[in-house]
């Protein structure tokens, strides 16, 4: 009998840790996941710098991309990780995360546009590829986020995990838009932040469909 191969780590957090991400207020979580954006918009309300526009762009879609990952992350450590509490605390704050990266991915829009100040530097400017890949990014966001409630989940039944699948080419595309921004000179932080993703999605691949199987007598 072929013996099938288990990478599997089990780990046990200690009785504190494992109450904590039993016990997490949502309020809290959204409060830690929206701090960041409230300074932001705080910074650019109250600035006099005449570049702060410009300044916060970047933070913003990179925060915006990080949650994206992190959300991501979630069901690939789920496997891997077996008897941790983080990564089951993820997946049951995935709409969490999945909208405050939204939220982020709109506040990055909105100083791009107050940057630009013109609708026709703009449109200039959709057919650079690390810009039209963020719009269609960005477009793609919006039916995920306003289906995250339980509402929709309950309405759109089987259809509602269609469309989150979506999730997949939004951050293909965001891993494009960050890559291709400045001649490509944003290739290195951008794959140095999708490698662990893209790793653990070829690690989930590798366990659903090419780990050796046991073969039954």
């Amino acid at each position: 009998m072929a013996r099938a191969y288990n990478l599997n780590i089990h780990i046990s957090l200690g009785p504190d840790m494992q109450r904590f991400f039993e016990a997490t207020s949502p309020y809290l979580t959204w409060a830690v996941l929206a701090s960041l954006g409230v300074m932001m918009t705080f910074t650019a309300l109250t600035s006099d710098d005449p570049r702060v526009f410009h300044q916060l762009v970047h933070p913003s879609g990179e925060t915006s991309a990080r949650l994206l990952i992190v959300l991501m992350m979630a069901t690939p450590l789920a496997m891997l990780l077996k008897g941790w509490r983080g990564p089951q605390w993820l997946k049951r704050n995935r709409r969490y995360l999945g909208v405050a990266s939204f939220g982020y991915a709109l506040l990055h829009t909105i100083f791009y546009l107050l940057d630009k100040a013109s609708l026709t530097t703009v449109v200039d400017e959709l057919p650079r590829l690390y810009i039209w890949t963020g719009w269609i990014a960005f477009i793609i966001f919006v039916p995920l986020a306003l289906t995250s409630m339980d509402y929709f989940v309950r309405k759109m039944g089987t259809w509602w995990k269609w469309l989150q699948r979506w999730t997949y080419a939004a951050a293909v595309l965001t891993l494009v838009h960050w890559a291709a921004l400045n001649d490509w000179d944003g290739a290195a932080p951008a794959l140095v932040h999708f490698g662990p993703l893209i790793a653990l999605e070829a690690y989930r691949v590798w366990y659903w469909y090419l780990r050796p199987r046991p073969v039954m007598a």
